[in-house]
């Protein structure tokens, strides 16, 4: 991530209406988003994460796709994406966890890639299956979103 990406992050980590598929239950600031885009070593292994910005031909940023709860001794790490809505259904999901996936088998050298997914959430799900993801578990009332639990999905990529 650099400086410049400091806007679109904190439109995305402010968007409550994304706040059911994140970790993310407070606004952020600018500053506090600042400090993090400045502090991140973008090591995964210093880290335990690593978040990368996705962009279009156009250079456009079309959103953000991340690998967390990264597991060095099992070789897993958590994928999470986002898609600005203004560029959902065009494609770039797709493209994005592929490129994520190569770079996780060959630079990470990972066995799996595995993301937890609403069960309500159809668009998420085709795209994971389409791209190799198995279906995992069903975690029993794993989300807190609008009021109520809601089951989640685990979806796992062996790569």
């Amino acid at each position: 991530m650099e400086p410049e990406d400091l806007d679109m992050l904190y439109h995305i980590e402010n968007d409550r209406s994304l706040w059911n598929v994140s970790a993310t239950n407070v606004p952020y600031s600018r500053y506090a988003l600042h400090n993090y885009i400045a502090d991140a070593k973008n090591d995964i292994y210093i880290d335990g994460q690593v978040r990368l910005i996705i962009e279009n031909e156009q250079q456009e940023t079309v959103g953000v796709i991340d690998l967390v709860d990264f597991d060095p001794k099992h070789q897993r790490a958590e994928m999470g994406i986002i898609i600005m809505k203004a560029f959902r259904r065009q494609g770039y999901a797709q493209a994005a966890i592929e490129m994520l996936t190569d770079y996780s088998r060959n630079m990470l050298h990972l066995k799996q890639i595995y993301a937890v997914v609403d069960v309500d959430n159809e668009v998420s799900h085709h795209c994971l299956l389409s791209i190799g993801f198995t279906e995992g578990a069903i975690l029993k009332e794993w989300i807190f979103c609008d009021g109520r639990y809601k089951d989640a999905r685990v979806m796992q990529l062996f790569i």
